[in-house]
């Protein structure tokens, strides 16, 4: 092998002016995919990175671009608007409170979703509570019950649900489950045959495509959000997969979470963003019609809700301006917690800004996550963030899960966004703002009950260069592709 690869070096070097032909193609090269980088309109620091990474690495850096490199989904955006249409329109709910209004057009104007408004909301902590109250509901099912997850296991929380939908698709339920090609797919197909023996309907979102090379894969573009409709009339969403790494009634150390339960009109917009999505999976529309019908008529609430949507068809980063705009909004306090934390500039200026304007700002992440580079990329932040007054905490009994934003005694943010440039950006992401006190008062009461096993962070700056702080700036900058 190696007197192989000898000669054939050999050769490449006897050929005439071979130097000069290889720095033509190097040119040509960067010329090329250059331009075309360039011409995405980008933010300078992160179109410059991959510049330099193609310099640097010729041909290689061409592949790693074709991998992970930003792409847009203009199909995606067309066939999401067929859906949008077959979905007939949704009621609107603009809140009557001056204050609210303002982010009332921004979440309709960035997502295409208007305000509307839920009868009833339950924030469901942890997998156990949430798993019943999914289990529930879904027994409960007459004509659809439709699921996307991220991760969906074949263990015993997998197969339990398992259960339940192929006992409703036995019945003539309409089932439909879509899951993401990634986050789920260490899960056998074999174990899903069950569910389409039964009648039910599977479907992968964003399958690889590394055998078509002509086509660039899908690895960065993940469904990353957790939708639950029955029948039109229950929703579920925010941050609980199905897996027993939720489940603490199964493992000690599951993650710490947070899910909702919502009934109203809000669930005519998880029912739409579904449809589009399966719409898009799928490459089918017939059963839009079918659902439409099926979901009940509108019925005004008493909760004003928005329910956010973002992912790479779409370049307003919806749910990343709606968290700027609210944190801009607060008068008295804003409260976060989020397992990974790696905020732009414009969130991190909301969050510093909050505090040096004399706001309680309070942060909460955990000690440790399941990603150690992320962890030390959060903490690169520290600093600024305690230099500027920000109250931050480490969660450490469990890994902390929830995906939550609390601002003043009124506006409550849960859903399945990270804080993080991967969320904002890369992923589809669904989450739910409500403008209600009663719930802002639950959520700072749970935020509160977990303040109690997250101990503040002080002053970082005497801590060991080599063992943190240096490996701490190194992996913020890799903070763009995290």
């Amino acid at each position: 092998m190696l007197d192989s690869l000898q000669h054939a070096w050999q050769w490449l070097a006897s050929i005439p002016h071979i130097r000069l032909y290889l720095a033509l193609g190097w040119l040509g090269y960067l010329i090329w995919l250059g331009g075309w980088i360039v011409l995405q309109k980008r933010e300078p620091v992160a179109t410059l990175s991959w510049l330099l990474g193609l310099a640097v690495l010729p041909y290689v850096g061409f592949l790693i671009y074709h991998v992970f490199g930003p792409q847009k989904i203009k199909r995606q955006r067309l066939r999401r608007g067929h859906a949008r249409v077959a979905m007939g329109a949704l009621p609107e709910a603009f809140p009557t409170a001056p204050e609210a209004v303002e982010l009332a057009k921004l979440g309709q104007a960035s997502t295409g979703l208007p305000p509307t408004t839920s009868r009833e909301v339950r924030l469901l902590v942890d997998g156990g509570q949430t798993y019943d109250a999914l289990l529930q509901a879904i027994a409960s099912a007459r004509h659809h019950v439709h699921l996307e997850y991220y991760i969906y296991t074949a263990d015993r929380t997998g197969a339990l649900f398992l259960d339940a939908l192929v006992e409703r698709a036995r019945a003539g339920v309409k089932v439909r489950l879509l899951l993401d090609a990634v986050g789920s797919g260490n899960a056998p197909r074999a174990f899903f045959q069950p569910l389409l023996n039964a009648g039910g309907e599977l479907c992968w979102f964003h399958p690889m495509r590394f055998g078509k090379i002509w086509k660039r894969p899908w690895l960065n573009m993940r469904t990353h959000r957790k939708i639950v409709v029955v029948d039109g009339a229950i929703g579920f969403t925010g941050g609980i997969n199905v897996t027993d790494e939720e489940n603490e009634r199964l493992r000690p150390d599951a993650y710490r979470d947070l899910h909702l339960r919502i009934e109203g009109d809000a669930v005519r917009a998880l029912q739409r963003v579904f449809a589009e999505d399966w719409a898009y999976a799928t490459g089918r529309r017939d059963f839009i019609g079918e659902v439409a019908q099926a979901t009940p008529p509108a019925r005004g609430g008493t909760i004003p809700t928005q329910v956010l949507t973002s992912g790479p068809d779409s370049s307003w980063e919806a749910i990343h301006r709606m968290h700027v705009a609210a944190i801009h909004e607060a008068q008295r306090r804003v409260w976060l917690t989020t397992p990974y934390f790696v905020p732009g500039e414009a969130a991190m200026m909301a969050l510093t800004s909050a505090a040096l304007g004399g706001l309680d700002v309070r942060l909460i992440v955990p000690k440790m996550s399941d990603s150690r580079l992320v962890t030390y990329a959060a903490r690169s932040y520290f600093d600024d963030l305690l230099a500027a007054g920000v109250k931050v905490y480490e969660y450490g009994p469990r890994m902390l899960h929830s995906k939550a934003l609390l601002v003043d005694d009124e506006w409550a943010m849960v859903g399945s966004a990270n804080f993080d440039h991967r969320s904002f950006r890369l992923n589809f992401e669904l989450s739910v703002l409500f403008h209600d006190r009663a719930l802002a008062a639950q959520l700072a009461a749970l935020i509160e009950s977990e303040l109690s096993h997250a101990p503040r962070v002080h002053d970082q700056r005497a801590r060991s260069l080599w063992r943190y702080r240096l490996p701490e700036a190194l992996a913020r900058l890799l903070s763009p592709l995290l």
